[in-house]
């Protein structure tokens, strides 16, 4: 009997969330803006960055997982308890002092960068062209609509970005089904 092909989800913030929070760009204790706020979802671990600290744009309910400015992944220290179990190699937390938030934070980097969209069967997927005027980017993606990954890319990965289009956040069913149990507010997950 042949195993169960393993199953991927896209994690995103639930933007439908009532009086949910809104949270800025990460900054330094002096609260300058970090040097590259894209780090955080290039799918490689990050240096030591010293202590971290995000503005709340937006006053209202902290959530266990959102997205602050940049799309750099923000959770509840229960949620990075259980990513560091699940997937060790895979993530790094950084801790982040919230504004006006008691509870511990961190800002979760994913570790692996892994090319596997399947281009044949995403939905959309329209690549930089030399018309566009960014010759950096010529035979890059500029956007994926309804993506879909080449599972048999992926290895053993249980949390990682796609290569190409290093903004989606891919976790593996049992990471999906963890965050589920535990009621991880904010947390949505999209078949890939």
């Amino acid at each position: 009997m042949s195993p169960m092909p393993r199953r991927y989800f896209k994690l995103t913030e639930n933007m439908t969330v009532p009086g949910r929070w809104v949270l800025g760009t990460p900054t330094d204790v002096q609260g300058r803006e970090v040097d590259d706020p894209w780090m955080f979802y290039r799918g490689q671990r990050l240096p030591d960055l010293g202590r971290l600290k995000l503005p709340m744009d937006v006053p209202g309910r902290a959530l266990d997982f959102s997205l602050a400015a940049f799309a750099a992944p923000v959770v509840h220290a229960r949620v990075a308890s259980v990513l560091a179990e699940l997937a060790p190699e895979e993530v790094q937390t950084l801790p982040v002092e919230i504004e006006g938030e008691p509870e511990p934070f961190f800002i979760l980097v994913a570790t692996k960068l892994i090319r596997c969209i399947d281009d044949k069967a995403t939905e959309e997927i329209l690549m930089w062209t030399p018309e566009d005027g960014r010759p950096e980017k010529v035979g890059e993606y500029r956007d994926v609509y309804g993506m879909r990954i080449d599972a048999s890319q992926v290895g053993d990965a249980k949390v990682f970005r796609t290569w190409g289009w290093p903004i989606a956040l891919i976790v593996r069913e049992e990471i999906r089904d963890a965050l589920e149990r535990m009621g991880a507010t904010g947390a949505k997950f999209q078949e890939v």
